[in-house]
């Protein structure tokens, strides 16, 4: 049965039918449709737009139908138009005239609109509590190698060096941000559109504030045709989604070059890596790269959304219905994704001695030797930089590193060298010096790593 009979005098073409319905995605909402027509007939019963009664008998059948699609006594019929009208449907077929009047004061438009809020709203607290499942993997990891010095880089060459707990650090600083973006989202979401009707509200006196309060929103939308029409905090979400996935593409990306045999920083373990059907040495990093590969398909959702919204004029139109399969599906790859990386993460094995190698070449302590110029010695930064770029020439021209040149040939290219340079460019010193706020200094590090678990902590318990 069609919600929509009565202006229609033939039945809608089978092939109508398919392309226009959206059970087979929506479907997953049906907990919050059954939640949000509760608080509307809740609604209308205290409003006296119906009988308290009818109000109370509607509430209890819709309970016994959320409590019968959870069990399985009641399967969701995949040839209706979608999953309001399926629960409108039973919920007739089950109370008669009584269920019929659910529909007192409402739109689908205003009732899909409700249901996605509902739904995001959940799938982001969703997201927020792995995304604090894998800051605190990496703080873990941090705190424990916050002395673990390895090579910095831009432009993939070896630049200055850091350690390997400051290096994951910085991707808890991302990941704090995707967690204040997706808050601030919910934060603009958490509006209730019910009571826009289809796009100018109704004449019936309905109780906005009190369905909303029913709801948990913080407060009604403010004008009816924005409350069907706009699709912004899906796109919002979309984006928090994108954002954080590029960031674990990036760590991702990096945890492909540092389990090659050509860094060999960490080795993960068996049970997140694959192998080949030919090659029997291999051990393929497949997870890490299928998150890679992911965030491409996300940034395409948020294309998606972007563009199905950019030309649609006030109010609903059906383009909007593919709002759900775009948003819904950003949402799930995130969770996918961050499944299997928290453990993965977790059971990494860091190879300090080969970090540590790599960090002793390509001159990664250069600057160190001109600071030492400048702050020791009393030199110019210019004139330092330029006495170190001739060192690092020399060391080329001859094999050598900065800590295996003799001291003679310092004092070739600069008389102010002295046995001090030696020290000043060690590796630990390197780093143990670097105690600038968000320096790599292992202290900073230990430090921020608490600092983040602490905040996690603090969080945990406020929220349950």
């Amino acid at each position: 049965m069609k919600l929509w009979k009565g202006r229609f005098k033939k039945e809608a073409d089978p092939r109508t039918n398919d392309f226009n319905s959206s059970i087979a995605f929506d479907s997953r909402m049906y907990r919050q449709d059954i939640e949000g027509s509760i608080a509307h007939a809740t609604m209308l019963g205290r409003q006296g737009i119906i009988g308290a009664e009818e109000s109370e008998k509607i509430c209890a059948e819709l309970k016994k139908i959320w409590e019968d699609i959870d069990s399985g006594a009641l399967a969701i019929d995949p040839d209706a138009e979608d999953i309001h009208t399926f629960v409108e449907q039973e919920l007739t077929a089950r109370l008669g005239d009584t269920g019929k009047r659910l529909h007192t004061g409402r739109s689908r438009n205003d009732q899909v609109a409700l249901d996605i809020r509902l739904t995001l709203r959940e799938d982001c607290l969703s997201l927020i509590e792995q995304l604090r499942g894998l800051l605190r993997v990496l703080c873990k990891k941090a705190g424990q190698y916050s002395a673990a010095v390895m090579p910095g880089y831009t432009h993939m060459q070896r630049a200055q060096p850091v350690t390997f707990g400051h290096h994951l650090m910085a991707y808890v600083e991302m990941l704090l941000r995707d967690i204040s973006r997706f808050e601030d989202a919910l934060k603009r979401m958490n509006q209730c559109p019910l009571g826009s009707g289809a796009l100018a509200g109704t004449t019936y006196p309905l109780d906005r504030e009190l369905t909303a309060e029913l709801l948990g929103f913080s407060a009604p939308t403010k004008n009816s045709l924005d409350g069907v029409s706009d699709r912004d905090f899906c796109a919002e979400i979309a984006f928090a989604v994108s954002l954080c996935m590029v960031h674990l593409s990036r760590l991702c990306e990096e945890l492909v070059l540092w389990c090659s045999w050509e860094f060999k920083f960490i080795e993960l373990d068996d049970a997140y890596c694959t192998g080949s059907s030919i090659m029997p040495q291999k051990k393929n990093p497949d997870l890490a790269e299928l998150i890679r590969g992911k965030s491409g398909r996300v940034i395409g959702d948020l294309t998606a959304l972007l563009t199905m919204m950019k030309g649609l004029p006030l109010a609903y139109n059906k383009d909007m219905q593919e709002d759900k399969e775009a948003v819904f599906d950003a949402v799930d790859t995130l969770k996918l994704c961050l499944t299997p990386l928290i453990p993965m993460l977790d059971t990494v094995t860091v190879l300090e001695q080969y970090m540590r190698k790599a960090a002793a070449g390509g001159f990664i302590n250069a600057t160190d030797c001109a600071d030492w110029l400048v702050a020791a010695k009393g030199l110019p930064f210019r004139d330092a930089y330029k006495i170190t770029g001739e060192l690092v020439a020399l060391c080329i021209e001859r094999g050598e590193t900065l800590e295996s040149l003799s001291l003679g040939e310092y004092k070739r290219v600069h008389p102010a060298f002295d046995e001090g340079v030696y020290e000043a460019i060690s590796l630990d010193k390197c780093v143990g010096d670097r105690k600038v706020l968000g320096g790599p200094a292992p202290e900073n590090v230990r430090a921020q790593a608490a600092r983040v678990l602490e905040l996690l902590d603090k969080e945990e318990k406020e929220h349950g």
